[in-house]
């Protein structure tokens, strides 16, 4: 399902997670402070325990950032853990749950990520300088081996639902020259990967996530039913 969705008018799912530990990842280019609002609100309105996972794209590989994740939710006690992981982190979240299945994970939402590739990425690459500044993670995760290709068994595991926008403001649509709805960085179609319980298009953009009210419910939402609110 890919329609808008908003938080009012509420059709609620059938399951209810009692999780409340939440761990947010970053995008490319960014620290993990990035992620304060979407963690903020996560805990003030919707009474989860948010933890922010900070790692270095550019020059760490995607494995080793993956068992880095892997490491920092079982260093804490409790039983299981949700992930929300935005733009690259949602890879990142992927391949932790493809390498390591021994880790207890509750819901994982991936909030524009380029889970089938990305085409601002690879023209970006074909540049002197773009390599250097694209670094390891989005290279193994993205470019050379997208999530769609290897994360099927994650998706028949676990529960995973991945918000994308549409208002095509960022610097990624000048490269990509886009032709299909985007959201200034990552196309729609690049975020739909086989498998994933629920899909929602909200009117944002890729930087634009990180600060939206709707974006962070709809969160909290599927991390607690399995489903994204929509208008009844």
């Amino acid at each position: 399902m890919d329609e808008q969705g908003s938080v009012a008018g509420i059709a609620l799912a059938r399951t209810v997670s009692d999780t409340r530990r939440v761990v947010c990842l970053h995008g490319i280019w960014m620290p993990g402070a990035g992620m304060l609002y979407v963690k903020h609100r996560l805990e003030s309105e919707n009474d989860f325990r948010a933890d922010l996972f900070s790692y270095a794209p550019v020059t760490e590989t995607l494995d080793d950032v993956a068992n880095k994740l892997a490491d920092f939710i079982a260093s804490d006690d409790d039983a299981a853990t949700h992930l929300v992981g935005y733009s690259l982190g949602g890879v990142v979240v992927l391949r932790m749950l493809a390498l390591r299945p021994d880790i207890d994970i509750d819901r994982v939402v991936c909030l524009g990520s380029p889970l089938c590739g990305s085409r601002a990425a690879f023209h970006l690459n074909q540049l002197d300088w773009g390599n250097l500044i694209l670094g390891k993670t989005v290279s193994e995760g993205v470019l050379d081996d997208a999530a769609q290709h290897w994360a099927q068994g994650v998706a028949e595991a676990h529960e995973i639902g991945v918000i994308a926008g549409n208002v095509p403001l960022g610097f990624g649509r000048f490269i990509a020259g886009f032709d299909e709805a985007n959201d200034g960085t990552v196309a729609i179609s690049e975020t739909k990967m086989p498998g994933a319980k629920d899909h929602l298009v909200l009117p944002v953009s890729h930087k634009g996530m990180l600060i939206s009210r709707d974006v962070v419910d709809q969160t909290a939402a599927f991390l607690q039913r399995g489903e994204f609110l929509r208008e009844a």
